[in-house]
């Protein structure tokens, strides 16, 4: 057993695979410019949508997209709509009236359910 010893890896630092035939996806590069001037490159999947701003990873701050000039691109502003929240959907089909109304009755049901009535009501 002593003839024979077990050979191994460093792990994390070499891989057995190589790269022979493999094809990597087709890629693009985009030049981002901060408002200090760092410029910094990002790459992207050739297919994807490219944003018009991206955060710089040395300084933290936002970069806007140049074109092949150097030129930052100009971005249509695209108008989003503001989402709603239940209680902005709640009163486009109720008054507040309504609304206490049937807070009230829920909460009578509940008390009477639970025998917790209120004295004098």
């Amino acid at each position: 057993m002593a003839d024979r010893s077990l050979r191994g890896m460093r792990l994390g630092t070499q891989s057995l695979q190589s790269e022979v035939g493999v094809e990597f996806s087709p890629r693009k590069k985009s030049t981002y410019r901060t408002a200090d001037g760092e410029t910094f490159e990002v790459v992207f999947a050739a297919d994807a949508e490219i944003p018009g701003v991206w955060e710089s990873a040395k300084s933290g701050q936002e970069g806007v997209l140049l074109d092949g000039d150097g030129v930052p691109v100009v971005s249509e502003e695209v108008e989003t709509k503001i989402p709603r929240s239940h209680w902005d959907m709640l009163l486009e089909r109720r008054t507040r009236a309504e609304l206490e109304e049937l807070l009230q009755e829920r909460l009578d049901y509940l008390r009477a359910r639970r025998g917790q009535q209120k004295i004098g009501a």
